[in-house]
């Protein structure tokens, strides 16, 4: 038997009401109440009838999600908590795939394809400012990523040059000084997007610290993968770098590949700090040091920020930014970066 409302009221001890509340989003509910209700809404497994509530308000209880790469695991791990954040909505997400090509971009966020979702979670990569703020949005839309000037629509992100500021101030208060960045990129990424944000952090943390950027130990690449990180890091042996800044967890997995097949020791020859915090990451040999965003916080403000456009379409252009977290490990550490294995019982 289908659970009910009132069966997740009387689990958790409050009025059928607020369990309704909770359910469709209303912010007047407090944070303990709303806690207490979500806990017996995952206890009980309790589904939104989507047919209903899609009769009763002309909607088709589907929202779409657009993100460049799903290989990259950065987007995969997303892709998972928004899918998790929606169904206790009860909506149900389409994911595709822009490959970060403008035309293909263009597509899905002038709503080509409205008659399917009732709203739209995107991370542009190839279309700028300009052409965001300039969409006519027959289709709700939140922006994931740094077009924080698209100012009519809502937006959610974290700081990344802060946190690119604090990868390399990290390295620089373990005493290494040549510190390298891999991830520049050339053309519109160099003067906006995640790239551009991140080299101004690594330059800024740099300065303060009274060393210039030195072009002998920064890299462009192509892409973000492992293999463009451990082509950079390559390039990079002759200038003789004592730690490396990547702009993503997979370009510092190819790094480390790289620093590996070179005989080089990581920590002691050379420092390796990612962004990101991909899984992979602490499963790596040495595990991987890295810069955590909340991934699980983008994803709930972002379908929130899009739950409250469909049930109260004025309000746009909202600002939401979310934290993150310097996470030591042996990349910068050593084995002082390893967690202790637990005795087993009875030692």
């Amino acid at each position: 038997m289908p659970v009910r409302l009132r069966d997740v009221a009387v689990h958790a001890g409050v009025s059928v009401k607020t369990v309704s509340n909770v359910v469709n989003g209303y912010v007047h509910v407090s944070p303990e109440m709303r806690k207490r209700v979500e806990a017996s809404l995952s206890e009980l497994n309790y589904r939104v009838n989507l047919s209903a509530r899609s009769l009763r308000r002309g909607r088709s209880g589907v929202i779409a999600l657009a993100v460049p790469a799903l290989d990259m695991p950065y987007f995969a791990e997303l892709t998972r908590f928004i899918v998790q954040e929606a169904e206790v909505l009860g909506y149900t997400v389409l994911v595709d795939q822009t490959d970060g090509v403008r035309e293909r971009e263009h597509v899905v966020a002038t709503g080509v394809r409205s008659h399917l979702i009732d709203g739209l979670i995107l991370s542009p990569v190839a279309m700028d400012a300009v052409e965001l703020s300039g969409l006519d949005e027959e289709t709700p839309i939140v922006l994931l990523g740094e077009k924080a000037d698209v100012t009519p629509i809502d937006h959610v992100a974290f700081d990344n040059v802060a946190a690119a500021c604090t990868a390399t101030e990290h390295l620089l208060d373990l005493g290494r000084r040549r510190i390298a960045a891999i991830g520049y990129q050339a053309g519109r990424e160099a003067r906006s997007g995640v790239a551009a944000v991140r080299r101004a952090g690594y330059e800024s943390a740099l300065e303060a610290a009274g060393i210039p950027v030195d072009p002998a130990l920064t890299r462009q690449v192509h892409g973000y993968g492992r293999q463009d990180g451990a082509d950079a890091m390559a390039s990079l042996l002759a200038a003789r770098p004592d730690a490396v800044l990547c702009f993503n967890d997979q370009l510092a997995l190819g790094a480390l590949h790289t620093l590996a097949r070179e005989g080089l020791e990581v920590p002691r020859d050379v420092a390796v700090v990612g962004i990101d915090d991909i899984e992979d990451g602490r499963y790596s040999t040495p595990t991987l040091t890295t810069i955590a965003p909340d991934k699980a916080g983008v994803a709930r403000a972002a379908v929130r920020l899009l739950h409250d456009r469909l049930e109260a379409p004025g309000v746009r252009g909202r600002q939401v930014d979310v934290g993150f977290r310097l996470v030591p490990r042996e990349s910068t550490l050593g084995l002082a970066g390893r967690r202790p294995l637990r005795a087993p019982a009875g030692l």
